[in-house]
């Protein structure tokens, strides 16, 4: 095949590629990556510090609006109501399952087009400090007793698994014994 074949094929797998927007989730991601790293060039480990802060900062409000749409639909926000209320959609671009009880709610999540886009494009330190803290922080924010807690992760072992469950009130007083 001729080099200019092979250009003009080229060329139109690129036209193709611009027919398509760009997922928001995509962005999302290159965005959030460029101000961490940014911070990071900036500030050093104090960089990371704001970025993960300002990430369970974000997570919190995120779940307190969850808890406002709960309400909103006349429920409390509890264990079962969390994932009916969730604010965020599920596109094609997240490969999930979910199994609920009424003591806890299973994720598992096969495909995540933020960590995706984030070890493709060789920026997983940055999403790493988004995906350790976003989920812990939307669980507390929606309901100060919803433990989520994250025991697999994309970057290590190629999916994602989530366990929330209502901690008992007094198990914070147990702790600081």
């Amino acid at each position: 095949m001729s080099s200019e074949k092979r250009m003009n094929q080229e060329n139109q797998a690129d036209d193709k590629r611009m027919d398509n927007p760009v997922s928001m989730f995509v962005l999302f991601a290159r965005f959030f990556a460029i101000i961490a790293r940014r911070l990071e060039e900036r500030l050093g480990d104090e960089g990371r510090q704001i970025v993960a802060d300002s990430v369970r900062e974000f997570g919190i409000e995120r779940g307190k609006d969850i808890a406002r749409r709960a309400a909103a639909k006349g429920q409390t926000n509890d264990l079962l109501n969390y994932l009916s209320s969730y604010d965020m959609e599920r596109s094609e671009d997240f490969g999930y399952s979910n199994d609920i009880t009424k003591d806890a709610v299973r994720q598992e999540f096969t495909g995540c087009v933020f960590a995706e886009t984030w070890m493709a494009e060789g920026q997983e330190k940055y999403g790493r400090i988004y995906c350790e803290n976003i989920d812990p922080a939307i669980a507390y924010g929606y309901n100060e007793n919803l433990v989520c807690q994250h025991d697999k992760i994309m970057y290590d072992d190629k999916k994602c698994t989530f366990c929330f469950y209502m901690k008992d009130k007094g198990q914070d007083q147990k702790e600081g014994d």
